[in-house]
């Protein structure tokens, strides 16, 4: 690297002393502006990536970007968003009721202090309900905890044991056996026939304490962002438009949907 001459350096100097004079920092005689046609492109791409992903935030679209070979700031990207007018949506808590089995047998919460750090050690499952114009059908999943990997589903228009059978029989015929199976203390999962299918292949039960639907949070929050990211926006008429909205969202979020906690990766990709 060649030195700076005398004169070189009292050019700096003078017009540092310029910018400083008018209250600009030094940033700004260095600052090369990218070009109009580059700046419409990224903002082109992030409107794009948020039609597709009308939750992501500005972190995630920033992610999305630089896995597109765009190199870009998440300040730049969210300045971006701002000129765009757009942000992303954000969830309503919804209170939850779980029926308890009371002539079940109960097991203990065996995930506090357990540090999970690999797939198909720990398992969960849960039900919830999904609102239609013509009343409301239910909905169970299985995910793998560390993964976010969803593993089995099932849609019915009422709530008995058998959808939650047929769920978890074609997890455990797809996959490789959990360590740990956690549920809520629900009817289904507490019942002598769903728990026989668990213990009969070796698998350790674990249920969640009454009233503490935070120690099951890694299917609730799966259950949000269907609700979000697909549910809330389309609003199926029919079970059978629903349960192909389901199938082409799940496929999404297994593959393609970007997950902040697991460093910008795919379940997919974890699993």
């Amino acid at each position: 690297m060649t030195k700076k001459s005398f004169v070189e350096k009292d050019v700096e100097v003078s017009m540092n002393q310029q910018l400083l004079l008018l209250g600009l920092s030094k940033g700004c005689y260095y600052y090369k502006p990218c070009s109009a046609s580059n700046k419409l492109d990224i903002l082109n791409e992030i409107n794009s990536v948020y039609g597709l992903n009308p939750t992501y935030g500005y972190r995630k679209v920033r992610a999305h970007l630089v896995r597109e070979g765009i190199a870009i700031g998440k300040d730049r990207v969210l300045k971006y968003m701002r000129i765009l007018g757009i942000r992303s949506i954000c969830p309503i808590r919804q209170k939850k009721t779980t029926i308890t089995g009371n002539a079940y047998q109960k097991y203990p919460y065996l995930l506090n202090n357990l540090k999970i750090n690999r797939a198909n050690q720990v398992w969960a499952i849960d039900i919830t309900y999904i609102r239609m114009s013509g009343g409301f059908v239910y909905f169970v999943a299985i995910i793998d905890w560390y993964s976010k990997y969803l593993l089995s589903y099932r849609v019915s228009n009422t709530m008995d044991i058998n959808f939650c059978k047929e769920a978890l029989s074609e997890a455990l015929s797809r996959y490789e056996h959990p360590d740990v199976f956690n549920s809520d203390q629900g009817r289904q999962f507490t019942s002598v026939e769903f728990t026989k299918m668990l213990l009969d292949n070796g698998i350790r039960i674990s249920m969640d304490s009454k009233g503490r639907a935070i120690d099951n949070r890694i299917i609730e929050r799966f259950f949000r962002s269907l609700k979000y990211e697909n549910i809330y926006i389309y609003e199926y008429e029919s079970i059978k438009e629903l349960k192909k909205g389901i199938d082409d969202y799940v496929k999404y979020y297994n593959n393609r949907r970007l997950h902040q906690t697991l460093n910008y990766n795919t379940p997919y990709e974890v699993y």
